[in-house]
């Protein structure tokens, strides 16, 4: 598993998580696309935002490779600002490649591009 120095491991200040320590013996989390609702929590929806502009430091408009990032915190995202970026993509593999969709993520979470 890919360990991606730099990127932060969580939200500064909270307990959301955004990378894992050490991969999981029985195999990454699947990647699925979560429904994100109009009524989330403030704080899960500064984690996302949090999430993605880190994702935009560290990666820009570059495939990029799963391996340490969180799959759950991704599993917001997938289908919609992150898309699979290679043809056949596992979901379960730490190796799978992304890439962030960055009109869909500029729409989506505006705040995080501000001072990018």
């Amino acid at each position: 598993m890919l360990k991606h120095r730099g990127f932060p491991g969580r939200m500064p200040s909270t307990d959301y998580q955004f990378t894992i320590r050490r991969a999981n013996p029985k195999g990454a989390t699947p990647l699925i696309a979560r429904e994100r609702y109009r009524d989330r929590r403030p704080p899960d929806r500064r984690a996302d935002t949090a999430f993605m502009k880190a994702l935009w430091e560290h990666f820009g408009d570059q495939p990029f490779e799963r391996g340490n990032l969180d799959g759950g915190r991704l599993s917001w995202m997938f289908g919609r600002e992150v898309l699979a970026a290679e043809e056949n993509f596992d979901p379960e593999s730490y190796e799978a490649l992304l890439i962030i969709d960055e009109a869909k993520a500029r729409a989506a979470f505006p705040e995080a591009f501000e001072d990018i």
